[in-house]
């Protein structure tokens, strides 16, 4: 990318990435050792709409660093909002960020959000290493977890993992041993890895400009407020862009692959272990 700030930025990204799902260092280890330079596409994070940690108040993170918006998105059956980002350096990864309406939630749940929500420092929000910060709230126990859960699989996420990377996207366009998706998957399985099998082993093609798939979540212990307990965390995706009609490189995201890719961190995902 040749950005400092930009480097530092996914740089720290990583390292908390990393740590909260510890598989993905050997997957990629795995494929540097092919020889592979393994490239960034895009970047995910998720948050709750409104104030204080919305997409209003988050983004302004990603313009300081020379994003710009790029396209909205809604997940009309998951309650979600969302918006792309790109960025003009060569090279540079694109961001999506997407935001719950917590009003579509049942009271219940609406109200263990607003408590959540009431606990943020806004002053801490104002920092760019929000983004990484995990939750900005005391731990709940692990029951409201799994009731959130039963709800909003991703309010659950949020509530007990916070704010970070959701996951990194190693593109297919730029490795050399592996230039399908395909034989992508069959190096990170062979690697150890378990792909999501939700809504299909591979999400999208050619005719919808971009290929997707990606791994379970990792599982890893997280702080409740009644003791650590082992849950998804986060994934790997792999993404295979194919050209527009004027034959420059689709950049942006397909909602119904990125719906069921949302659910690479349900606790109950199809394929895999539980």
């Amino acid at each position: 990318m040749a950005d400092p700030a930009l480097d530092a930025f996914f740089a720290a990204l990583w390292a908390d990435y990393e740590r909260v799902a510890p598989r993905v260092a050997a997957l990629r280890g795995a494929l540097e050792a092919r020889g592979e330079r393994v490239v960034n596409d895009h970047v995910a994070f998720r948050t709750f709409a409104g104030a204080p940690l919305g997409i209003a108040a988050l983004e302004p993170h990603l313009l300081a660093l020379g994003y710009h918006r790029f396209e909205p998105y809604a997940f009309e059956d998951k309650h979600l909002d969302a918006w792309a980002y790109l960025h003009d350096a060569p090279g540079a990864p694109r961001v999506f960020l997407s935001e719950l309406r917590r009003g579509a939630l049942s009271p219940a749940a609406e109200r263990v959000i607003d408590g959540l929500l009431a606990q943020v420092d806004p002053a801490r929000v104002a920092r760019a290493d929000v983004l990484w910060a995990g939750p900005l709230w005391e731990p709940v126990p692990f029951a409201v977890y799994e009731a959130l859960a039963a709800e909003s699989e991703y309010a659950g996420w949020l509530a007990a993992l916070g704010l970070r990377a959701n996951h990194f996207t190693v593109s297919v366009n730029h490795l050399a041993t592996l230039p399908t998706l395909d034989a992508l998957l069959a190096a990170v399985e062979a690697a150890g890895a378990v792909i999501s099998e939700a809504g299909g082993r591979v999400k999208g093609g050619p005719a919808a400009r971009l290929e997707q798939a990606s791994t379970r979540a990792d599982r890893a212990p997280v702080a409740f407020a009644d003791g650590e307990r082992e849950i998804p965390t986060c994934y790997y995706e792999f993404a295979r862009r194919y050209p527009d009609a004027d034959g420059a490189l689709y950049q942006g995201f397909v909602p119904a692959s990125a719906s069921r890719l949302f659910e690479s961190t349900h606790r109950h995902a199809p394929g895999g272990r539980p």
